[in-house]
């Protein structure tokens, strides 16, 4: 029943909502003047009636944020990555007005009320952004501050920062990593004591994407001195407290248009109102939405690197070497189809896994199998098609030598490569016993 609410709700959406507006391409600056910036399209393969998880909505849904991101986001990315940020509220604001930061989301706060797929649907769309930073500011915003808050904030706490993070009138940032805590949440310090009908929060907060831009943050910190899994919580706190300190913008090797910020916190009072969910639950909750931030990466990067994988070869095409096209090389061509051969095989499992998670099906190994493929494989397109491009792509002109640098994150952020091997090696029963 929800589901085709949600639908009808989507064709309302695409009917109603002013695309037109958008219908008109603007054609992205070439960072290659020789080569097309011009997104891979679906091929026949990949139609409505044919695909695994895909409806006729889904690519009228993907359609129709094409034509945002061609003229709202695209012919500005390189002046963004330059200055080292992209404005969130405008971005975010025209995102949020178009029904493409609730997907998934209740449809009483703004959202769609659709399932995952359709999050996977938009956030592979979003891959042919012509840079890593962007859609992972509204990844964040989509898939790691709000799911929680979502599902078990109260109506009054979804009220205040949900309905206005899927409209797009406030930016949220996710607090969960620290200095001395990664991959390894458990080990977070940052403390929220209670204090009559207050906590008093102290500590900080690192890597925090959106951080200098955000409206308010979703925080996990210790609410108790109890096991470390079961003393934490998830708060809802507005950035603009007494006590919230910026300590810097952290200048980054990739990711260039996302703002990344350093947060400490001293003495913040925050109403105990703003918890989420259950006191003590907060690590618990964080651990659900795993799934789908993972998932959410890698449809993400997929479509990436289909793209760098078609520039290459448009370029190795053009390019001669010994008086011939670079690409007629077979060690070139054959390498470019071993690529594109991993590329489909990713996909394939990231939809396997979309399939049964909307059935209600625990997929943690898979999301952990899909993120590690994702990030190892995204350096290897990374690698091998920018040694195809020579000289340049050594330099900062061409969309290859954006996707090295960004790329790069993908193994780190979001769980290590080496949490995934631990976290599919327990599924395996292979860890050595205790």
């Amino acid at each position: 029943m929800a589901l085709r609410e949600g639908t009808q709700r989507l064709n309302l959406l695409i009917n109603s909502r002013n695309f037109s507006k958008f219908t008109s391409f603007v054609g992205v600056r070439s960072l290659s003047d020789n080569v097309s910036s011009k997104p891979v399209t679906a091929s026949a393969s990949e139609t409505a009636g044919d695909h695994l998880i895909y409806t006729q909505e889904h690519f009228a849904l993907k359609e129709s944020l094409r034509k945002i991101i061609n003229q709202e986001i695209n012919p500005y990315v390189d002046q963004w990555e330059a200055e080292g940020k992209f404005p969130a509220h405008k971005i975010f604001k025209i995102l949020g007005s178009a029904g493409f930061l609730g997907v998934n989301k209740p449809v009483e706060y703004g959202g769609l009320g659709l399932d995952f797929s359709y999050s996977v649907a938009v956030s592979e769309e979003l891959g042919n952004i012509r840079c890593g930073g962007i859609p992972m500011a509204i990844g964040v915003q989509t898939d790691m501050t709000t799911p929680a808050l979502a599902r078990f904030g109260s109506a009054e706490l979804k009220k205040e920062f949900l309905l206005p993070s899927i409209m797009g009138d406030k930016v949220a940032c996710l607090g969960v990593s620290e200095v001395g805590a990664g991959s390894d949440v458990s080990s977070i310090m940052t403390k929220a004591v209670r204090k009559g009908d207050e906590y008093v929060i102290n500590g900080g907060k690192m890597w925090t994407t959106n951080g200098t831009q955000a409206d308010w943050m979703c925080l996990l910190a210790n609410t108790s001195d109890g096991p470390p899994h079961r003393n934490k919580s998830l708060i809802c706190l507005p950035m603009n407290l007494p006590g919230v300190h910026i300590a810097r913008k952290i200048d980054k090797l990739g990711m260039w248009s996302s703002d990344t910020a350093e947060v400490f916190f001293d003495d913040v009072h925050v109403p105990c109102k703003n918890i989420i969910g259950q006191e003590g639950m907060g690590f618990t909750y964080q651990m659900l939405q795993f799934q789908e931030e993972r998932l959410w990466a890698v449809a993400n990067i997929l479509t990436t690197m289909d793209n760098i994988i078609q520039e290459t070869i448009q370029y190795t095409r053009q390019r001669k070497i010994f008086k011939q096209p670079v690409l007629y090389h077979q060690a070139v061509h054959f390498r470019l189809a071993e690529l594109q051969t991993e590329v489909e095989l990713l996909r394939s499992l990231l939809h396997h896994a979309t399939a049964l998670y909307i059935k209600g099906n625990d997929v943690t190994k898979l999301a952990s199998m899909a993120k590690l493929k994702g990030g190892r494989l995204s350096r290897e397109v990374a690698d091998s098609c920018l040694q195809y491009w020579g000289g340049m792509g050594f330099t900062s002109d061409v969309q290859v030598s954006r996707f090295y640098r960004d790329s790069r994150l993908m193994s780190i952020g979001g769980g290590a490569d080496e949490v995934m091997l631990g976290i599919i090696c327990k599924y395996m029963d292979t860890l050595p016993r205790k």
